[in-house]
C-alpha cells in the first residue's frame, strides 16, 4: 500500500435514499486532519471493471428525477446530448465533457451545471438561515446522506475534529456510485470533487474537503474543512485505473491534472 499524504496541521483530531452501513469510529479516539489518497502503487493497481463488491442500485422515484434533472442540466451546459436514461444518461453525459473539455473547462462546466439544477432562491435562503456554525457543517452533512445517496451511493454521518471540538461534520460515502460507475479518476476529480466542493463553496459560504481512496472507491466530504489547492492535491497525481472506461470508449489519456 501506498500512502500519499499530505497533512494540513499536526493537532491530533478526533464532499444527492437509503443510509449505507459503515463503522463509527469510537469515542475519544484520536485521528489526524488527512488532506490525501491512499493507493496502490499503479503497476498494482485493480482493474476495478466487474468487482463482485459493486452495489446494484435500483432507484425510487425520487432517485429517478433527481438524476434526470442533473444529467439534463450538465447536457443543456456542455451542448453534449445522449438518448439514454437513467443514471447511465448522467454518467454518459460526464464521459462526454471530459472527452470534449479540458481539464479546467470541465471544473468550470459541471460547477456552472450545478448552479443551474439548483434554484437561486433555494441557495440563498440557505446561506441567510444558516450562518457558519457547527449547526450548519453538521446539517451539510445529515442533509448528504439523507438526499444524495442517489448521486455518491450509501453514506453515514462520522465524527471529525474542528478546531479542537468533535463535530458530526464528516460524511463517509461506502463506495462512491460515480466513481464505480465511470471506473474513472480524471472523471472523479474534474467532474465530481473540485466542482462539488466549489459549488458548495460558492453558493453556501462552506468550505468543503473532499477525499477519496482510490482503492476501495470510498470517499469522505469533511464540512467547515478547506480543501488543499489543485497544486497541492494528491488526487491530481494518481493513474487511472488500468482499465477506464473513458480509455476504451474513446481511446484517449484520462488526465487528472
Amino acid at each position: 500500500m501506498e500512502a500519499k499524504l499530505l497533512l494540513r496541521c499536526s493537532v491530533p483530531a478526533a464532499p444527492f435514499l437509503a443510509n449505507g452501513a459503515g463503522q463509527t469510529r469510537p469515542r475519544g479516539m484520536a485521528v489526524r486532519h488527512v488532506h490525501a489518497v491512499l493507493t496502490t502503487p499503479a503497476d498494482e493497481r485493480m482493474n476495478r471493471i466487474g468487482d463482485a463488491s459493486d452495489i446494484v442500485y435500483r432507484d425510487s422515484w425520487f432517485a429517478r428525477l433527481a438524476i434526470n434533472h442533473l444529467s439534463k442540466s450538465v447536457q443543456d451546459t456542455t451542448g453534449l446530448r445522449n438518448t439514454m436514461e437513467g443514471y447511465d444518461s448522467l454518467v454518459e453525459a460526464a464521459r462526454a465533457a471530459s472527452k470534449n473539455f479540458n481539464p479546467a473547462q470541465q471544473r468550470e462546466l459541471v460547477t456552472e451545471a450545478l448552479h443551474k439544477a439548483v434554484p437561486k432562491p433555494i441557495l440563498s435562503l440557505i446561506r441567510m438561515v444558516l450562518p457558519d456554525s457547527k449547526l450548519k457543517r453538521e446539517y451539510f452533512a445529515a442533509f448528504t446522506t439523507l438526499f444524495f445517496t442517489w448521486l455518491v451511493g450509501p453514506c453515514e454521518v462520522r465524527e471529525s475534529e474542528h478546531k479542537g471540538g468533535m463535530e458530526k461534520n464528516l460524511v463517509h460515502i461506502q463506495k462512491c456510485r460515480f466513481l464505480q460507475e465511470s471506473n474513472c479518476l480524471g472523471m472523479c476529480t474534474n467532474l465530481c470533487k473540485f466542482p462539488s466542493q466549489a459549488f458548495i463553496k460558492d453558493s453556501f459560504g462552506m468550505p468543503v474537503n473532499m477525499v477519496p481512496n482510490f482503492d476501495d472507491m470510498s470517499c469522505q466530504m469533511v464540512f467547515g474543512q478547506e480543501p488543499p489547492s489543485p497544486d497541492q492535491d494528491p488526487t491530481l497525481k494518481q493513474p487511472c485505473y488500468k482499465l477506464c472506461k473513458t480509455k476504451q470508449r474513446h481511446s484517449t489519456e484520462c488526465i487528472s491534472g
